[in-house]
């Protein structure tokens, strides 16, 4: 009579560090997969407008959509991001006695963070869910396979175009968002915090320059393109069916908006230690 031992259960600690090191090997993957699409996004787009090839029509008609998803809400984000920052900073400002800076820290504020994380955060959902849904279903459908199958690339067919809309629309999002929040600021600072057009507008020019725009519409671009990548890489890799889809999207969305966080961080201490607030 022989008598089965059963096999130990796996520790605690075990479990732990295998699923740690399976979800980092995963997320290294991932992102190398992402690099590569992104690489050969930019060589191929180059390549592209040198022989005039570049689908400009599908680039103008995602363009358009990018605009008419976002737009709205960018507006309905803008103008209580302003009046918040007015609001907090004017009564910290005023207790100092400085009221009329609150022109200069309001508009910064703007224009420096609020506006480009605003940006990424509304091509980050909404953008980043519709190129992931889309893709995704074409791959489920097997468009994918059939295009490479007659020797289309989706690279250039489908990411390249998508590149170009969001670098287009992410700056002229970012121009409105700043120029709406500060609309927005100098309203509330004005009508409910005494404080006079002209010293509101002084300040506001004597510590803003144009190289804090010029940054912040960079940071726009970047991250409108971590963004259209992620959203690509994600939705040319869904599987599983309807399911697959729905993984993509989400995934795509959460991916993006870490991603702009952190690369936030990133530009915005570089940016402090090399480019320092100063008069303009």
């Amino acid at each position: 009579m022989t008598v089965t031992v059963p096999n130990p259960l796996p520790s605690a600690a075990r479990v732990l560090r295998r699923n740690f090191s399976d979800t980092a090997v995963s997320a290294v993957r991932t992102f190398g997969r992402a690099v590569r699409i992104a690489e050969e996004a930019v060589l191929g787009a180059v390549t592209d407008l040198v022989r005039g090839r570049l689908h400009w029509r599908e680039a103008i008609v995602q363009g358009w959509w990018l605009v008419t998803v976002t737009a709205i809400p960018a507006i309905l984000m803008a103008i209580p991001f302003g009046v918040i920052v007015s609001v907090q900073v004017g009564n910290l400002i005023r207790t100092l006695g400085a009221d009329s800076l609150l022109g200069a820290t309001g508009g910064l504020g703007v224009i420096k963070q609020g506006a480009p994380l605003a940006t990424g955060f509304l091509l980050g959902g909404a953008g980043a869910a519709a190129i992931a849904a889309d893709l995704g279903a074409r791959t489920i459908r097997e468009e994918i396979d059939a295009l490479t199958t007659m020797g289309i690339s989706p690279i250039h067919r489908l990411v390249i175009p998508r590149i170009i809309a969001m670098l287009v629309v992410a700056p002229l999002l970012n121009v409105l968002i700043i120029f709406v929040g500060v609309l927005a600021g100098y309203t509330v600072a004005v009508g409910g915090q005494n404080v006079t057009p002209g010293s509101y507008w002084t300040t506001f020019g004597s510590f803003t320059t144009l190289a804090d725009v010029w940054i912040s519409l960079v940071k726009a671009m970047i991250f409108g393109f971590l963004v259209v990548v992620i959203a690509c890489q994600r939705g040319l890799e869904a599987k599983g069916g309807p399911r697959g889809v729905t993984d993509a999207v989400n995934a795509a969305v959460v991916l993006s908006v870490v991603s702009i966080v952190l690369v936030n961080l990133v530009i915005t201490q570089i940016t402090a230690m090399f480019l320092p607030t100063r008069l303009a």
